[in-house]
């Protein structure tokens, strides 16, 4: 994703974010954009229920997920059980059965999302933190010493939740922990947008 800043990295090629530390997630894979055909098809498995696109958008997954990476166990992003218990499903989980039927890897619902959390949308990224932080935990009596996670997600956007799932799976033991997203969210154009509302307004 292109960077907004004109000195986005350091020496070690990390981003301001992860040089605070406020990234619980080493790694981050994505398949596409947040946009157009996809971010309709994206909906219509979410929204409308879809489930067969799962298996497509599975193939999605696994073609930017590099070969030489290892993976212990691959965990979907859980969802609260009344959002859960509403839609039906599980989107995350869908995805992470595809990508473990081709990586070979068991899928595993051991991260659980603990409490309800407002919506993110509209929040700053502080706002976002600060929402999901101590939203999520893993089973109890679940240990994962020394592992290779991959944690697998339908869009990301700043990543806020997948870093508070991120540190609970390693507060678990996991020693490594790697994002899968199918899209993510290109944030240039939601401040573009916010540019132009307020040139407009003023």
């Amino acid at each position: 994703m292109p960077f907004l800043n004109r000195s986005p990295l350091d020496e070690q090629g990390r981003c301001p974010l992860c040089r605070l530390g406020l990234s619980g997630f080493d790694l981050v894979y994505s398949y596409g954009s947040y946009e157009g055909a996809l971010r309709k098809l994206i909906h219509l498995l979410k929204y409308q229920g879809c489930r067969p696109l799962a298996r497509t958008f599975g193939s999605f997954l696994v073609q930017v997920l590099p070969r030489e990476q290892t993976f212990d166990v691959i965990v979907p992003m859980p969802l609260h059980w009344r959002r859960r218990w509403e839609r039906g499903f599980n989107q995350a989980e869908l995805l992470a059965r595809e990508v473990s039927k081709t990586w070979h890897v068991p899928a595993r619902n051991i991260a659980r999302r603990t409490r309800a959390t407002a919506p993110q949308a509209g929040l700053t990224n502080a706002k976002r933190r600060a929402n999901v932080s101590g939203a999520f935990s893993v089973k109890r009596g679940t240990r994962l010493d020394g592992m290779r996670v991959l944690l697998v997600d339908d869009v990301l956007t700043t990543g806020a939740s997948a870093s508070a799932c991120a540190r609970a799976l390693k507060r678990a033991g996991a020693r490594h922990v790697t994002l899968l997203a199918l899209a993510r969210t290109d944030r240039r154009v939601a401040l573009s947008y916010l540019q132009d509302f307020a040139g407009g307004n003023a």
